[in-house]
């Protein structure tokens, strides 16, 4: 057992406790993946991510430093809000990116760049490993899991970026908030909802995220990857402008907000304010 550095992050969020928690290992050398996975399992977060140095083939490509990324019972190849906090963790604990204006991350589906914008931290959207409509047995699960109507469901799209996210969007955010979802008939299945704001309001869409926890399904507080895949889809269809706010976490009482932004070369950057909450060290 070693004393590791360690932050826990609120993520997508400037205020303390309304975003989404991460626990950060700096330096996980030398730990096994059962290790990483019991630790994060240990801590009822939705992801804890472990610090290492890249790899040969990632440290020639330009990477500051390789995560890996876990959830309760899984490790992930990649995840938004780990992404952003493991990043302001790292930049808080005196990293220094070799490029100057980006940090560069190494995961498992490659590497990904993070951008200053200020206060915030900024990632370049992932491709899609999967994209187009779903199939008619899944919106009809999907429906059913839900508590909606088939009719209810305005658009839909694989919004796969590593987690494998089925992307619907219902008539309205209330509609979004108003979803009790049923956990067995959505058993082993990443839903993302969207729905759109009304007229006036301080965020374009409200954005709510289910996916298989270690006993029941879970319901995430504030999340990158799937905003990332949901902009794609969204601007790509017309459904959204090129630059938009997102909540997510209002029916879990959080409050969170997701910046989301397409560049002139048609990259999509993610970006949201970060926060620590707790620094020290874990004994792993």
């Amino acid at each position: 057992m070693t004393a590791r550095p360690f932050q826990q992050v609120d993520v997508f969020t400037a205020t303390p406790y309304l975003g989404n928690p991460l626990a950060v290992v700096l330096d996980g050398t030398g730990l096994s993946t059962e290790a990483m996975q019991h630790f994060t399992d240990w801590t009822h977060l939705s992801e804890c991510t472990f610090v290492l140095p890249p790899t040969a083939e990632g440290h020639a490509a330009g990477a500051d430093y390789r995560v890996r990324i876990f959830c309760p019972g899984r490790e992930l190849p990649f995840a938004g809000h780990p992404t952003l906090g493991t990043c302001h963790a790292w930049l808080q604990a005196g990293g220094q990116p070799r490029a100057g204006q980006h940090v560069v991350q190494e995961c498992g589906v490659g590497l990904v760049r993070i951008r200053r914008e200020g206060e915030r931290l900024a990632f370049a959207a992932p491709p899609l490993r999967r994209s187009g409509p779903l199939e008619d047995a899944d919106l009809a699960q999907i429906a059913q899991g839900l508590g909606i109507a088939r009719e209810d469901i305005v658009a839909h799209a694989w919004c796969d970026n590593g987690p494998g996210w089925r992307g619907v969007m219902l008539r309205s955010a209330e509609q979004v908030l108003a979803v009790r979802p049923d956990p067995v008939a959505l058993a082993g299945l990443e839903i993302g909802l969207v729905g759109p704001q009304p007229a006036g309001a301080d965020t374009a869409f409200e954005v709510r995220a289910f996916f298989p926890g270690l006993q029941v399904l879970a319901e995430d507080p504030v999340t990158g990857s799937l905003n990332a895949a949901v902009a794609q889809w969204l601007m790509g269809a017309g459904l959204a402008p090129a630059n938009y706010i997102a909540s997510q976490g209002t029916a879990i009482h959080r409050a969170g907000r997701v910046h989301l932004e397409r560049d002139a070369d048609g990259t999509i950057w993610v970006g949201g304010a970060s926060v620590t909450c707790i620094a020290g060290e874990v004994t792993l």
